[in-house]
């Protein structure tokens, strides 16, 4: 008698932690929107500019409205330039570490220096430009 007892009560305490477990699972609570990063491309550069420093500018700004048209569009990324010689762009500057011409990638506190690809290849290789780009880029973004 004190077995069948017992091992009712065991199958009752099962029962409803099984059933208490079911539930669990059937409620689900909603995932939090996971916000994706802000990413800013900026071109820092002088007035006096020769035709490589205004080719990094167009292909930096062509690559990025091409390679990522909807971010660009919401904001998600955004390509700046920005003139070292004015005043208003000094804060930016000291904000980005950038002491003289430059071409970064900025997410969060994420920098990343891609000066020497674009003189290197905006007039000769614009593609290559555009790959460097978006190598990082993409990461950030996903």
């Amino acid at each position: 008698m004190k077995r069948i007892f017992l091992f009712s009560l065991i199958l009752l305490l099962a029962a409803s932690f099984a059933g208490s477990q079911t539930v669990k699972k059937a409620v689900s609570t909603p995932t939090p929107a996971v916000k994706q990063a802000k990413v800013e491309v900026y071109y820092f550069h002088f007035t006096r500019r020769c035709v490589t420093c205004q080719a990094v500018e167009t292909e930096s700004q062509k690559a990025v409205s091409a390679l990522y048209p909807a971010q660009s569009k919401h904001g998600v990324i955004t390509f700046k330039s920005l003139n070292l010689d004015d005043k208003t762009s000094k804060a930016m500057a000291t904000r980005c570490k950038a002491e003289g011409q430059a071409l970064l990638v900025i997410s969060g506190n994420k920098r990343f220096d891609l000066t020497d690809q674009g003189f290197m290849y905006a007039r000769n290789n614009p593609d290559k430009l555009k790959a460097e780009l978006k190598k990082i880029i993409d990461p950030l973004i996903r």
